[in-house]
C-alpha cells in the first residue's frame, strides 16, 4: 500500500511539472478533451498528455462587474494590483452537464473543460471525478447523486465506499484538483458517511448547494499571489491549501486552537459556514516560503484485522496518506493503533510540530497517546462507540470517531489529515465490565437489522436473522454461544461449532438494497 501511495504522489508531482511546459495555444472559453489527448496511468485511471491549456484573456474583468460584494472587490483590487494569480492554469470541469453550472459571466477568464463525444459515451464527464488527470489546478463539481438503484447514496460517499475511488480521490488531491460534491440525504438527522476526508468538500443539501462553495473557491484560488500559486502546483499542495484556507476562514474560528476543534472539520459543510471575503484575504497573504505541508501518514500498528466478525470482512477500507478509513467488525470493546506522520515534509525546510485532536468522539473513550508534545508519532486506544451526536446542539446523530493530525511550520498549520472509525450501529451490541475488572466484554449483539428496520450500508455491512448470547468461563474465555434464530435457539460452542460438532459456515449474499449473511450447517463426517 506505500508502494502505491508513493506511486500515486510520483505520478502527480510529474503531471504539475509537465503542465508548466505544456504549449499554450490562443485564448478560448473552453478547451475540449478528447480521448486521443489519454494515457492511461497503470490501473489508476488516465493522464490528459495531450491537452494544451490556453492563457485567459487578462483584457476582460476577473469577476463579472455586477458582484457588489466585498470578496470581489477585494479580488479586483488585488487584481489591479498584479497581486493576484487569477485564472492563468486552472480549469472549471463541471460534471453534472451543466445541471449546476458556474454561470460563464461569474469568471469571465475563468476556462471550461469539455469533453469529446467518446469521453461523453463513457460517461467520463459524469459525476465522481478522479480517473482523469489533468495539466491544470482545477475546480469542478457535479451536483447528482445515486438516486436509484441498490445503492443509492451521495458521489462522495460512494468514492469513500469503493476502493478504487478512495485511490482516485487522493491522487486528485496532490494533482491539484478540487470538487465538490453536495451530500443529498446522506447527512438528513445521521450522518452516514463512513469517512471523514480533507480530499473533497461536500455541501449540505442537494441540487445547487455545491455553487456557493464553487464560488468561494475560485476566487481564493484566483487570489493567491502568483509566486505562491506557482509554488503550490509544483508542489502539489493546491488542494491541502485551498482546503486550509475555507476551513480557517469559518465564522468563529479566529485562533489555532479553535482551527484545530471538531467544529472547523465536519464531514459536511453547510453554506452559512462560508466567509468567502476571509478565504479571499487568507489566500492572499500567503507567502511562498511560508505555505504548510500536506500531512502524510502511515500505520505502523494496529489490532484492526484483515478479516474479522462472522462474514470475514476487511476491517480496513483504506490507507492513503492524508485519510485513514477503518470499520469495526469484531467483537472487543477496544483497538489500538499506533500512527506515524514522520513521511510529512514542509515544502519550505521548516521543522514541524503535529497536534493529534479528537474531532469527534466521546473523549472517556478516545485516548491520544503523542509520544512527546509535537511528536510525529502517537498512539491512539478506541473504545466502543454507540450511536451518538456529534453536536449537542444538533439532532443530528453519527457512528464515526474522526482523529485529525495538524502539522505547524511556525506560520501556518496544516489541512487534517484525518483517522476515521466507523462502527457497525445497526446492531445492537452490549458490553459488560468483566468479572476482574479488567476491561469490558460482549455479551449480546443483535445482528437482525433488517427485522428491525435499522438502515446500514450494504457496501460495507449485513444483516442476519439471528441475536447472539455469549458465555464466558472464570478465565474469560467463551464458552457458548446462545443464538436465536426465528426457528428457535441454536447453542454453538466458543468455536462456533454445534454442541453436536457440526460445523456452521456462512456466506454474504445480496437481496435488492439488503445485504445478509446466512448460515450452514455442515454434518460431521
Amino acid at each position: 500500500m506505500l508502494h502505491l501511495q508513493k506511486s500515486l504522489y510520483l505520478c502527480a508531482t510529474l503531471i504539475a511539472g509537465m503542465a508548466s511546459t505544456l504549449p499554450l495555444t490562443a485564448r478560448a472559453e473552453s478547451i475540449l478533451l478528447e480521448a486521443g489527448d489519454l494515457m492511461q496511468l497503470g490501473g489508476i485511471g488516465w493522464v490528459a498528455t495531450g491537452l494544451d491549456m490556453p492563457r485567459p484573456e487578462t483584457a476582460l474583468p476577473i469577476i463579472e462587474a455586477a458582484d457588489n460584494s466585498p470578496e470581489a472587490a477585494l479580488l479586483r483590487r488585488l487584481d489591479n494590483a498584479g497581486k493576484a494569480a487569477g485564472f492563468d492554469g486552472v480549469l472549471y470541469d463541471n460534471r453534472d452537464r451543466g445541471h449546476s453550472l458556474v454561470p460563464a459571466d461569474m469568471f469571465p477568464r475563468l476556462i471550461r473543460l469539455e469533453f469529446g463525444p467518446e469521453l461523453r459515451k463513457q460517461n467520463m464527464d459524469y459525476g465522481v471525478a478522479g480517473q482523469i488527470v489533468l495539466p491544470a489546478i482545477v475546480i469542478g463539481n457535479s451536483s447528482t447523486a445515486i438516486t436509484g438503484g441498490e445503492i443509492p447514496r451521495s458521489q462522495a460517499r460512494l468514492a469513500m465506499t469503493v476502493p478504487e475511488y478512495s485511490r482516485h480521490a487522493f491522487l486528485s488531491y496532490v494533482s491539484n484538483h478540487l470538487y465538490i460534491y453536495p451530500e443529498h440525504r446522506d447527512y438528513d438527522g445521521h450522518d452516514r458517511f463512513p469517512v471523514n476526508w480533507p480530499y473533497t468538500v461536500i455541501s449540505e443539501g442537494s441540487s445547487h448547494s455545491d455553487k456557493p462553495f464553487m464560488r468561494a473557491f475560485l476566487m481564493s484560488v484566483a487570489a493567491l499571489a502568483p509566486e505562491t500559486r506557482d509554488r503550490l502546483r509544483e508542489e502539489s499542495l493546491v488542494v491541502p491549501t485551498l482546503q486550509m484556507v475555507m476551513r480557517r476562514s469559518q465564522p468563529g474560528i479566529y485562533s489555532r486552537d479553535a482551527y484545530k476543534a471538531g467544529q472547523a472539520h465536519r464531514a459536511v459543510f453547510a453554506k452559512d459556514r462560508l466567509a468567502p471575503e476571509r478565504m479571499v484575504a487568507l489566500a492572499a497573504s500567503l507567502k511562498p516560503d511560508e505555505i504548510p505541508p500536506m500531512v502524510r501518514l502511515r500505520v505502523e500498528e494496529e489490532d484492526f484485522r484483515a478479516k474479522a466478525g462472522l462474514a470475514g470482512m476487511p476491517e480496513q477500507l483504506f490507507n492513503t496518506p492524508s485519510s485513514i478509513a477503518r470499520i469495526w467488525r469484531g467483537p472487543g470493546y477496544s483497538r489500538l493503533m499506533v500512527v506515524s506522520a514522520a513521511d510529512t515534509e514542509d515544502p519550505n525546510g521548516r521543522d514541524l510540530e503535529f497536534s493529534w485532536v479528537l474531532l469527534q468522539g466521546d473523549p472517556a473513550r478516545v485516548r491520544i497517546t503523542p509520544e512527546a508534545p509535537g511528536a510525529a508519532r502517537a498512539q491512539i486506544s478506541i473504545d466502543w462507540h454507540d450511536r451518538f451526536k456529534a453536536d449537542p446542539d444538533e439532532a443530528r446523530t453519527t457512528d464515526r470517531v474522526d482523529i485529525g493530525v495538524f502539522a505547524w511550520n511556525g506560520v501556518h498549520e496544516s489541512a487534517p489529515a484525518i483517522i476515521s472509525i466507523s462502527f457497525p450501529n445497526h446492531q445492537r451490541r452490549e458490553y459488560e465490565s468483566s468479572p476482574d475488572d479488567t476491561g469490558m466484554r460482549l455479551t449480546s449483539v443483535d445482528y437482525d437489522a433488517k427485522a428491525r428496520g435499522a438502515a446500514y450500508d450494504p457496501l460495507l455491512h449485513w444483516s442476519a436473522p439471528w441475536k447472539d448470547m455469549i458465555r464466558y468461563d472464570d478465565t474469560g474465555e467463551v464458552t457458548e454461544l446462545l443464538r436465536e434464530t426465528r426457528d428457535g435457539v441454536l447453542e454453538l460452542s466458543g468455536r462456533g461449532r454445534i454442541q453436536d460438532g457440526r460445523t456452521v459456515t456462512y456466506t454474504l449474499e445480496r437481496d435488492k438494497q439488503d445485504r445478509i449473511l446466512s448460515m450452514q450447517v455442515t454434518p460431521t463426517e
